[in-house]
């Protein structure tokens, strides 16, 4: 399903202009906007967000609900309201800045992510498996049809990818969910330890146990056991997890008593395991006793349309967690989009960490990102055009090639002076431009939002936020 166009609802003409304006400069291209004298027709699905006036919402908001019933919806207004309407996500300035809408877009990316039950039945589901396009959609398919079954479940795809995200939502959306959630990383305990590890040990059944220890089988006892890199097993522990897959039990290291135990097992891997059969270094048999449903996590680079999703969602969860925020511009996020990722979700995950690091609660231009993420492409978003410099004596004129060349006066000039008067003048316009609008003009002008506001200061220029 498209999803292209913002609706902007308001009956104030010239509001409504400057409106569409802005966020056409945030890179969104297709806008409807209309009053209730000239609604139009209605396509359910075919809208991402609606923009509407508050005066209007009582008219407004239940002709949008009868033909789209998950369209996030925000209001306009000066005057705070609380509380709001049914439905509706926030309120906003009824001539909303940059930062506002680029909170407001991505809050409606969330939103729709969760309710549209085309992509996303299960609402569980929406808080951990971002994604719009199709391959997730088949994820999230696949993880609702085998959820609630006892079937062992098989999770293939790239280190970083989100497997042990697709575990959790197969344990949290089954029966089992009250019961325990336990995790094991088989490449990363020793091949010696990981038996003691997975079955427990008796007191004295080897050096240093010296009290007796359950095993993450026990621990997982009516929930469910992830055993995360299966493909770094041991085989002679594939052979003893066989056994316990078959008959159930499980016998502690040092002991000859049975416990029968009550555990799904899911089990995830990077490695093709068919490969490791064939060079002997995995059992066919736990192969196909493991791979009764397998799942496979696509790589970030073949849904890259997910990315700035995924980025505003690890925002979000920062912002939650109270670790500060960021924001990214079209241009940024369209750039992150033509990377390769080769450490998929978990790379993309601590460029956004580092960048809240760097730009705490600021607005991170393509040109800000690490030079291996700033990637050329030709689908940059529009910008609002740089108004041009009138060519008076002194003043910078345009050559053929584009680059801009001033002419000398014939007096001379005080060059410390007259860069200071152009940087003033520049900045003057860029702000005109961008409607006051401090975050925008820095976009202009290719500089820190901070940057700028000390050269405001040194000006005596008026901000406006």
């Amino acid at each position: 399903m498209s999803a292209q166009t913002i609706l902007v609802v308001d009956a104030d003409a010239d509001r409504r202009a400057r409106l569409c304006e802005r966020i056409r400069f945030l890179g969104e291209h297709e806008l409807l906007d209309f009053s209730p004298d000239t609604w139009p027709r209605l396509s359910g699905g075919e809208h991402k967000l609606a923009l509407v006036a508050a005066e209007l919402a009582a008219e407004s908001i239940p002709r949008i609900r009868e033909v789209e019933p998950y369209l996030p919806l925000l209001l306009l207004s000066d005057d705070p309201l609380n509380p709001l309407p049914e439905g509706v996500l926030a309120c906003l300035d009824s001539l909303p800045d940059y930062p506002q809408l680029v909170t407001a877009l991505h809050r409606g990316e969330v939103y729709r992510s969760q309710r549209y039950p085309h992509s996303m039945r299960s609402p569980e589901l929406a808080k951990v498996l971002v994604g719009q396009g199709p391959q997730m959609d088949t994820v999230r398919h696949m993880i609702e049809q085998v959820a609630d079954s006892e079937a062992n479940v098989l999770i293939l795809g790239e280190s970083g990818t989100g497997k042990e995200v697709v575990a959790k939502s197969l344990h949290y959306l089954s029966s089992r969910r009250s019961g325990p959630f336990v995790p094991v990383n088989c490449g990363a305990i020793p091949a010696d330890l990981l038996e003691s590890e997975l079955f427990g040990h008796e007191k004295g059944a080897f050096t240093g146990a010296l009290s007796a220890r359950q095993g993450r089988f026990e621990m997982a006892e009516g929930g469910t056991l992830f055993l995360d890199e299966i493909g770094d097993m041991p085989l002679p522990m594939q052979v003893k997890l066989l056994r316990v897959l078959q008959e159930r039990t499980i016998e502690r290291v040092g002991s000859n008593k049975s416990l029968n135990v009550d555990v799904r097992v899911i089990a995830a891997t990077h490695r093709n395991l068919e490969q490791s059969i064939d060079a002997g270094s995995f059992r066919e048999d736990l192969y196909f006793r493991l791979n009764v449903f397998p799942i496979e996590v696509p790589a970030l680079r073949e849904r890259t349309d997910d990315v700035p999703l995924l980025a505003n969602e690890l925002v979000a969860r920062l912002e939650r967690g109270g670790r500060g925020s960021v924001r990214l511009t079209p241009a940024a996020q369209a750039s992150l989009s033509r990377y390769h990722w080769p450490g998929n979700v978990r790379e993309l995950a601590n460029l956004i960490e580092r960048l809240v690091i760097m730009f705490p609660d600021g607005i991170v231009d393509k040109d800000d990102l690490p030079e291996k993420y700033r990637i050329d492409g030709d689908d940059e978003p529009n910008t609002i055009p740089m108004p041009e410099v009138a060519c008076a004596e002194g003043a910078p004129e345009h050559t053929g090639d584009g680059k801009a060349r001033a002419s000398l006066p014939s007096g001379g000039v005080d060059l410390k002076e007259y860069l200071a008067e152009l940087e003033q003048d520049l900045i003057q316009q860029a702000l005109e431009a961008a409607d006051g609008v401090v975050a925008q003009a820095a976009i202009l002008l290719n500089m820190r939002r901070t940057t700028l506001v000390e050269k405001m200061r040194k000006y005596g220029l008026q901000r406006s936020e």
